[in-house]
């Protein structure tokens, strides 16, 4: 039994949820995200909430069960109140720069990085260490942060490189004279 998938995802005011032919649509503030339904689970749309609930008591069903709960629960707080990831940016002469829907790197190669922002997805550099991004879709907003940290991870010795907001980098002793 999946205890995330016994509990219906709270619909707020003000979000509206519509299954069609296969979709679930939820239309909120922030925009209209939609998800494909899988034919292991069963949607049901009920007063102030959407039920998920395995159609047969299949391996397949009791799998999808919770993962599929819980990106119906990504839809409602994606269109209500957004995703948001931050990067810090660490190392000597390492610097961001976001320009309308460009985002500019400097990483130490000979060249800049310019990285393009998808539709949807917002980025910000508060300062030229910081990069943020926020957007409705959860699954964009962390694939475009990974892509970002892709170019320059942190490394273990001086802590270079670009990081999540929080994440701990295991830092190893240098090399003893």
């Amino acid at each position: 039994m999946s205890r995330i998938g016994k509990k219906p995802v709270t619909v707020p005011a003000g979000v509206t949820a519509t299954i069609d032919g296969g979709v679930l649509n939820v239309k909120g503030p922030k925009g209209t995200l939609s998800l494909t339904l899988r034919d292991e689970i069963t949607y049901t749309l009920e007063d102030g909430g959407i039920s998920v609930q395995p159609a047969n008591d299949s391996k397949a069903a009791r799998a999808f069960w919770g993962m599929q709960r819980t990106m119906v629960q990504n839809l409602v707080t994606g269109v209500t109140d957004g995703f948001t990831k931050k990067l810090l940016i660490t190392g000597v002469g390492y610097r961001a720069a976001a320009q309308g829907k460009k985002l500019n790197l400097k990483l130490g190669y000979s060249h800049d990085v310019d990285i393009d922002v998808p539709e949807g997805l917002e980025v910000k550099t508060p300062d030229n260490t910081t990069v943020e991004i926020s957007g409705s879709d959860k699954q964009k907003v962390g694939q475009l942060a990974a892509e970002i940290r892709r170019w320059r991870k942190p490394e273990p010795y001086k802590g270079k490189g670009i990081k999540y907001d929080g994440e701990f980098i295991f830092r190893k002793e240098g090399k003893k004279k």
